[in-house]
């Protein structure tokens, strides 16, 4: 129990600090700063998008052979 709040009193301190220097910089810094914060979330938001499109892919993929399957399956037991 004592390392979770120990780590917890570290977040909020290193979040405090990091609020109370992005207030007491210029206007540029924080600009750049939100900048980065954007940039980030796009990139972010990239990777998501490219492995959900990967995933739907797969899983057109694994649909398509299956059906390939079944017709097969469903050919061989017409014809006995």
């Amino acid at each position: 129990m004592g390392n979770k709040t120990n780590g917890l009193l570290a977040l909020v301190g290193l979040g405090a600090l990091a609020y109370w220097k992005y207030k007491k910089s210029t206007p540029e810094q924080q600009q750049a700063v939100k900048d980065k914060f954007n940039n980030a979330k796009d990139n972010l938001n990239k990777w998501g998008n490219d492995l959900k499109d990967k995933a739907n892919d797969v899983a057109s993929q694994a649909q398509n052979k299956f059906d390939e399957a079944k017709t097969k399956v469903e050919d061989t037991a017409t014809n006995m």
